[in-house]
């Protein structure tokens, strides 16, 4: 088994800065952003479009060019990110082992700058524990699980609906989600960093996790 990057400083990592630019604030993430703070402040189910709307500055109408419903604009510019990840995966070399890919693409998916680690926190609150975005959760989690699953399928010469790019992705999710609800659940420790720490230990957890997953497998296919 290859040496992970994740655990040896010695091996050079692929730096997110490097692979993606950050895009711009945009209208969408503005809206967002009051959106959240609102949410915060007066409760998701109590919060209506036209008061996002009114406190962004635009007609209800307007704000439906941006975000189809209430429950997307909780989720901000996901989609973007999500574009940006596969962006990243797709620069990542073929020689890099898929569990290291995996793991970067794990970190910058999630990375905060500091300034913004407040709202993020607030805003993933609202996502992980408000009954009324559960069903919405469930979909964007699928696009971001599909994502995965289409890389590893890729790396592992299979079709992304094979059980093992799957469970790949299954496994990714599910070390994001478990990151966010340490970091959530810790009033002392709100700052980016802390989460960001939180992402590089389980991703060296998720690096075991696929070994074991495709230890019948052949060393060129990982």
């Amino acid at each position: 088994m290859a040496p992970s990057a994740l655990n040896n400083p010695g091996v050079p990592r692929v730096r997110w800065e490097a692979a993606v630019s950050r895009r711009p604030v945009t209208t969408r993430t503005r809206i967002s952003d009051l959106a959240i703070d609102l949410f915060d402040r007066n409760g998701f189910d109590d919060t209506s479009v036209d008061d996002i709307a009114a406190a962004a500055g635009i007609a209800r109408r307007t704000l439906f060019r941006y975000y189809p419903s209430k429950n997307a604009i909780a989720w901000g510019d996901f989609d973007v990110h999500l574009d940006d990840m596969r962006t990243l995966l797709d620069t990542l070399p073929d020689d890099l082992p898929l569990a290291d890919a995996l793991g970067q693409a794990l970190v910058a998916f999630n990375d905060v700058p500091e300034e913004e680690a407040a709202r993020h926190r607030r805003r993933m609150r609202l996502l992980l524990t408000v009954p009324a975005l559960q069903a919405h959760s469930m979909l964007m989690y699928a696009d971001w699980r599909a994502t995965i699953a289409t890389y590893a399928a890729g790396r592992l010469r299979q079709g992304a609906a094979d059980y093992e790019p799957q469970l790949i992705a299954w496994l990714a999710l599910g070390t994001a989600l478990a990151a966010y609800d340490q970091w959530l659940a810790d009033p002392d420790e709100p700052s980016a960093a802390r989460l960001r720490s939180l992402l590089v230990e389980g991703s060296r957890l998720l690096s075991v996790g696929i070994d074991a997953a495709l230890s019948h497998t052949g060393p060129a296919m990982r």
